[in-house]
């Protein structure tokens, strides 16, 4: 369900029309809207205001409903709009970064605020409200600017549609990765260790093992060798691959060791290449398929971060190919079977896939090659049109070196994100002087294709958690198998007993010995979404077998603990 957003831009002038009703110290700032409502900025010029005060306000916003104020809008010129600001700061700033006239909105006897036509004339319209939140923000996101008051709200025309948008919004809520990696303890964050580095606990580790055991296998399937190279790298490495021209603000501060210039990795590509480019190749060895699954740096700044999105130490499962003219369009298409069969393992659902191309006008960020980029655009757009995948063209979003296919996913904040990549790339091979003999004798360049199968392992997991709502797979979950004894003394030993064969068999249990009552016990391994609780009482201990039960089922089945882990074995090697 998606807010209507002229009705959300109205319900926030209504908002700060009834907030200068009761305080008339205010000064207004600039609302904002978004998929989960409006936002307006506000200094209350030192007045108390927190959603205690949300009943008052909702309160006056009624009165002013039910007043039936006609709404006018109007486009002034900016020396009127500053007369009309005078005593505002905020809005006479908004007026000066404006360009050309500025459009406004008036109702009642006294409002008036900077807005474009909404083609809404009447108050009305709006039949339901909802203030949730506050929260301070610097003026234009900037600290050496004021700080400013949030209300956050969301309106509809109906009151049934503002509860079902309620029902959605706490969905959201419970798939938010951040949410799910807290109560399934998979991963943390402090502030003594650093900003954007992801701590990974137990659980987490052992998904995160999982997916990257899981991607080894696929690789190899198709031709990749895994390698290892340094976690730093040279500045002349990166000023030979252009990354230090074109991708120097995202990386971190170099350090001068024995009179040289070192700086930690952002990407693995210029490291990959010297591994071609340690002897004479020749065609014969092409395809040349490398991967490694490499720790990143990528400066973010702190208010980018989020969870394990966007972070500034990383694992990238990051894989390159070198290939003839020839072979890259076989290669490309490799290339989107791996993606595909990954999203379909995961059970994954791609929001849209974009052809990211240059801005011919931007040579600052893209490596200036008309003919090259031409030339690789083509290239690209004819392997997604013969696949017959559906896509959309992006202009400025390709990578410096060259144009990409981008898989994109929605997130619960409803920010498309990119998690998956193909990138065609046909100016770091020159750069670094690659070749091979051809069949010929004559002596070429190779071209590179940059695959990331399934993105960096924190994106990955956070879009995982988020589509899954947190119940994964049992080959996946970090618990497979939760034991709970009925008496703690009396059922120990032989709940011990099924948890070594479980063990030996590589299936990954937990024995729940807390005081908890057995109902407490069983609620927490639901909580925890583990796939199978076995129960183990005195009837169990006598006839030698278990009780279990699969996650969100009520049925309890009773069998030999060796049929149990057949059972066990058999889901996990299917991956279901």
């Amino acid at each position: 369900m998606e807010i209507n957003k002229n009705l959300n831009k109205l319900a926030s002038l209504l908002l700060a029309k009834s907030i200068k009703d009761l305080y008339p110290n205010a000064i207004l700032g600039d609302f904002k809207i978004n998929e989960d409502g409006f936002a307006y900025g506000i200094n209350f010029n030192g007045e108390a205001f927190g959603a205690s005060q949300f009943n008052k306000v909702k309160k006056q916003m009624q009165k002013n409903i039910d007043r039936a104020y006609k709404i006018e809008y109007e486009s002034i010129s900016k020396e009127a709009a500053k007369q009309m600001f005078a005593g505002n700061k905020y809005k006479l700033e908004l007026i000066d970064d404006a360009n050309g006239n500025i459009n406004i909105c008036k109702f009642g006897n006294d409002f008036v605020d900077i807005c474009e036509n909404l083609s809404i004339d009447k108050l009305s319209i709006i039949k339901a409200i909802e203030l949730n939140n506050v929260s301070g923000y610097y003026w234009k996101g900037s600290s050496n600017n004021d700080q400013l008051i949030m209300v956050h709200g969301m309106a509809f025309d109906s009151q049934s549609s503002l509860e079902q948008f309620k029902k959605e919004l706490q969905d959201r809520s419970e798939r938010d990765h951040r949410k799910i990696g807290k109560d399934l303890e998979l991963f943390t964050f402090d502030e003594i260790v650093g900003q954007g580095l992801p701590i990974w606990l137990p659980n987490g580790q052992s998904i995160k093992s999982e997916v990257e055991n899981y991607i080894l296998n696929l690789l190899r399937q198709y031709g990749f060798q895994i390698v290892s190279t340094p976690v730093l790298g040279s500045k002349k490495l990166y000023e030979t691959s252009g990354h230090w021209f074109h991708y120097r603000e995202n990386m971190f501060t170099p350090v001068e060791v024995d009179n040289e210039t070192l700086v930690l990795r952002p990407m693995t590509c210029p490291h990959h290449l010297t591994c071609y480019k340690y002897r004479p190749r020749s065609y014969r060895e092409l395809p040349f398929r490398i991967g490694e699954f490499a720790f990143l740096h990528r400066y973010e700044a702190s208010g980018g971060l989020i969870g394990l999105e966007r972070v500034r130490q990383l694992q990238l499962v990051d894989t390159h190919i070198l290939c003839t003219p020839s072979q890259m369009k076989s290669e490309i298409k490799n290339c989107y079977k791996i993606i595909k069969e990954v999203y379909k393992t995961f059970g994954l659902t791609v929001h849209s896939v974009d052809l990211s191309l240059h801005d011919p006008k931007n040579t600052e960020k893209f490596f200036d090659n008309p003919k090259m980029w031409a030339h690789a655009e083509k290239q690209l757009r004819g392997v997604l049109k013969s696949m017959k995948i559906p896509y959309k063209e992006m202009v400025g979003e390709a990578a410096f070196y060259g144009p990409k296919i981008d898989f994109q996913f929605k997130t619960v904040l409803g920010k498309i994100i990119t998690v998956s990549t193909i990138q065609l790339d046909f100016l770091l091979p020159e750069r670094f002087k690659l070749e091979y003999k051809d069949s010929d004798g004559q002596v070429k360049t190779p071209i590179m294709i940059h695959l990331g199968s399934l993105g960096t392992l924190e994106r990955f997991v956070s879009v995982l958690l988020e589509q899954t709502k947190g119940i994964l797979p049992l080959w996946l979950s970090p618990v497979q198998v939760e034991e709970i004894l009925v008496d703690n003394e009396k059922h120990a030993k032989y709940a011990e007993r099924v948890a070594n064969l479980l063990r030996k068999n590589g299936i990954r249990v937990h024995i729940d010995n807390s005081d908890e009552r057995l109902s407490k016990k069983i609620f927490n391994a639901q909580t925890h979404k583990t796939p199978y609780q076995i129960v183990i009482g005195d009837n169990e201990v006598a006839n030698k077998t278990i009780s279990f039960r699969e996650y969100g089922k009520t049925e309890s089945t009773t069998i030999k603990p060796s049929q149990f882990v057949t059972l066990l074995k058999k889901r996990i090697k299917s991956k279901k």
